[in-house]
């Protein structure tokens, strides 16, 4: 392959590999299922949401002052996290706490950081030394987004 291209400039098909890939890939359906899950975090006020749930179930007054939006915005998100399996409610007279449905959200966030600062430029790197933000992944330096840490 060409350094400055990714196509591949070679007629020849690797049959053993594509046959082992093809061997474990899923079902288009799941496929799909995956793609609308991760699309529900392409959405910054339901990441807002989610890592606020991180630390503590909430009701949808505290969420609308957290995020400075109104309480049918808040609502509406709340839903589609709902729809996804990523919140739970539960109801307390007439007040409806949410929080996270279960640990896997949390995992999610953490893999997500994790990926973040090693896709980070290193400190040491040019335009970057005033940044306190930017820790050394090689040494497993993501601690700082580890909810028992804030």
């Amino acid at each position: 392959m060409d350094r400055g291209s990714n196509i591949c400039k070679s007629f020849i098909i690797h049959e053993d590999r594509v046959n082992k890939v093809r061997k474990h890939m899923p079902g288009d359906e799941l496929l799909y299922d995956l793609a609308d899950f991760f699309k529900v975090f392409g959405d910054t006020t339901r990441v807002k949401i989610l890592y606020a749930l991180l630390f503590s179930e909430i009701c949808v007054c505290d969420l609308s002052v957290l995020l400075q939006m109104n309480q049918s915005a808040v609502s509406h998100q709340l839903r589609v996290l709902k729809q996804a399996r990523l919140v739970k409610h539960r109801r307390e007279g007439k007040v409806v706490y949410y929080s996270l449905k279960d640990r896997h959200v949390e995992n999610i966030f953490e893999q997500g950081f994790i990926h973040l600062k090693e896709e980070r430029p290193s400190p040491e790197k040019p335009g970057n030394e005033n940044d306190p933000d930017l820790g050394d992944p090689d040494k497993g330096d993501h601690d700082q987004y580890r909810k028992e840490d804030i």
